[in-house]
């Protein structure tokens, strides 16, 4: 009988283990999945808001829209995808008088594919990753 009774208690241990250790994973999937939609909800705000930064078309509020925007990534954001942000508001900044144009659009796909690759989307091949924005042409004090 004590055979019986231990072998109903290890199974009763087992799968109270089981449920434990299935409830805990279960959480974590699902608390990864919220912090996801969270970066992904900062990342397209910040890829939103270069477009009030662009040359020809920024202004003063585009300007405030991306320095938030930089901001709340510092939050959410992995250290490569602060590290490739920062190196391309250093490049950006206003204060900078010898801006390359080129070199901005390196980083900014730098930039850009870190944040794909936090999301699980980046391509294959880092090297040919190229971004380009896209400008409406509409001058700021437009028609």
């Amino acid at each position: 009988m004590s055979a019986d009774i231990a072998t109903a208690l290890i199974t009763a241990g087992g799968a109270t283990v089981l449920a434990v250790v299935t409830y805990a994973l279960t959480k974590k999937r699902e608390r990864d999945a919220d912090l996801r939609k969270e970066r992904l909800a900062h990342y397209k705000g910040f890829v939103g808001s270069l477009s009030g930064i662009l040359e020809g078309e920024a202004t003063p509020s585009g300007h405030r829209a991306f320095a938030k925007a930089c901001n709340n990534l510092n939050l959410i954001a992995p250290q490569s995808v602060i590290r490739a942000m920062q190196a391309y508001q250093h490049e950006i900044r206003l204060s900078n008088p010898s801006r390359d144009i080129e070199l901005q659009e390196q980083l900014l796909s730098r930039l850009l594919y870190e944040m794909r690759k936090d999301l699980g989307v980046s391509p294959k091949d880092s090297a040919n990753f190229k971004i380009g924005l896209w400008a409406s042409g509409i001058p700021v004090n437009g028609p």
